[in-house]
C-alpha cells in the first residue's frame, strides 16, 4: 500500500512517527509532505530520520492562509499524481481531504479540536473516514469514527516514551531542583483567529510569581522582550516531551503542549480562551483531575503557586496518570492497523465500535 502523509505541525510529526515506522516495517511505502510551522517541522523529521517533500509554508491571517491553500492543493497534486498513493493520512488537513477527493483517492483525518469550524468546513465533505475522540462535542456525521483515545497518546504510551534524564544536565538543573515551564502561543492558526492567550505583562507577572519557588523556563511561539529572553528554552526540538516529564508544574495558553504535560504526569495550567469548550483538555480536568482550566491571569498565578507548595505533587500527578493510562488504547497501534486494513477497518468500526478495546 502507498500511504501519503500531510504534516502541518510540530505535534504531527510526533502523531505520526511510530505510525509510520511500523507501517515501514510491514513493508508499505510512504510519501511525508510538509508545511513548516514555528521552523521546526523539518528540523523533527529530520531528526528522526524521515525524508519529506515541502509544500507552502503555514501563514497567519485568514486571507493569506485561504491564498496558501490553492498553492498546497496545486503542489500536493502534482506530488500525488507522481506518487500514486492509495491513501491520504493527516490531522484534519484540507489539502490532503481535498487533493484526495481530486484523485479519486481516499483521505483519513483525525481531529481533536472541537472549535476547528473552518478546518471541518475544508475538511469534513472532501474526506472519507474523520477520528476524534470518544468525547470530542461535535457530530461530524457518517464519516465520523470515535475512538477511547488520545492523539498525544500516539507517542506518549509508556510502550513507546521513555524519558530521558539527560535533559536535566542540558537545563543545568539538579535532580531535586523544581523548575517550571511557561508555554506562549502565537495564536496563528486558522481556529486561532480573534482570539489571544497571556498579555505581555501577564507573562512577566507569572515569572516574577514563580521565581521564589522554582527555575523558570519559557517556551514562546512569538519573540521575546529582552528582559524575558533571559528565560528562553534553548533546546533541541525534539527533546521538549522529557523537559516537561520532568518539570514540576506547566502552565500554557495552548491546546497541544498542556494535554502533553498532564498525559506525561506533569501538574498542568492551561490558560486559553476556548479551553473549555475543548474536549480533550475538558477530559483530563474533569475526569482525570491532571489539570486546571483557569480563566484569569491572577487566578493562574494563585494556582501555580498552591501547586509548587504542595508536597509530593509529582507522585500525585503519576497516580493520576497511571488511572489515564488504564483507561485509554494504544493509538499508534489502533491507526496502525485501521490504516493497513481500509476500508474494511471502517466497516469493522462502523459495525462494533468496541473493537478497539483490543489496543489497550
Amino acid at each position: 500500500m502507498k500511504v501519503l502523509f500531510d504534516i502541518g505541525h510540530p505535534a504531527h510529526v510526533h502523531f505520526f512517527r511510530y505510525i509510520i515506522r511500523d507501517l515501514e516495517k510491514n513493508g508499505h511505502d510512504i510519501k511525508i509532505c510538509v508545511r513548516e510551522r514555528e521552523g521546526i517541522v523539518k528540523e523533527l523529521l529530520e531528526t528522526y530520520g524521515f525524508k519529506y517533500e515541502e509544500l507552502e509554508e503555514n501563514t497567519p491571517g485568514l486571507v493569506n492562509k485561504m491564498f496558501t491553500m490553492f498553492k498546497n492543493d496545486r503542489k500536493l497534486l502534482k506530488i500525488s499524481k507522481q506518487f500514486n498513493p492509495d491513501l491520504f493520512v493527516s490531522v484534519a488537513s484540507p489539502y490532503a481531504a481535498q487533493v484526495g477527493w481530486l484523485t479519486g483517492k481516499p483521505s483519513i483525518a483525525f481531529t481533536n479540536t472541537d472549535t476547528a469550524s473552518l478546518i471541518f468546513a475544508l475538511t469534513v465533505p472532501f474526506t472519507d473516514s474523520i477520528i476524534t475522540p470518544k468525547k470530542f462535542t461535535r457530530d461530524l456525521g457518517k464519516k465520523q469514527i470515535r475512538i477511547n483515545g488520545f492523539k498525544e497518546l500516539a507517542y506518549l504510551h509508556p510502550s513507546r516514551f521513555e524519558p530521558d534524564s539527560t535533559v536535566l544536565n542540558l537545563l543545568g538543573v539538579s535532580t531535586d531542583e523544581k523548575y517550571v515551564i511557561l508555554r506562549f502561543s502565537s495564536f496563528d492558526s486558522s481556529h486561532d483567529i480573534g482570539i489571544s492567550g497571556f498579555t505581555l505583562e501577564d507573562k512577566r507577572e507569572l515569572v516574577k510569581s514563580l521565581e521564589p519557588y522554582a527555575r523558570v523556563f519559557i517556551s514562546s511561539e512569538v519573540v521575546l522582550p529582552a528582559d524575558l529572553e533571559q528565560y528562553a528554552l534553548k533546546i533541541p526540538p525534539h527533546i521538549i516531551l522529557d523537559v516537561l516529564h520532568y518539570a514540576s508544574l506547566l502552565i500554557g495558553d495552548s491546546g497541544t503542549i498542556t494535554s502533553e504535560a498532564a498525559i506525561l504526569g506533569t501538574p498542568t495550567i492551561v490558560f486559553h480562551p476556548l479551553a473549555s469548550k475543548l474536549n480533550y483538555l475538558v477530559e483530563l480536568e474533569r475526569d482525570y483531575q491532571l489539570m486546571y482550566i483557569i480563566s484569569e491571569p491572577s487566578d493562574v498565578i494563585r494556582k501555580a503557586i498552591e501547586l509548587m507548595q504542595s508536597p509530593d505533587i509529582k507522585c500525585e500527578w503519576q497516580r493520576k496518570q497511571g488511572t489515564f493510562l488504564d483507561d485509554k488504547i494504544d493509538i499508534t497501534a489502533f491507526m496502525t492497523w485501521f490504516i493497513e486494513n481500509y476500508p474494511e477497518s471502517k466497516e469493522i468500526m462502523i459495525n462494533n465500535p468496541n473493537y478497539q478495546e483490543r489496543f489497550h
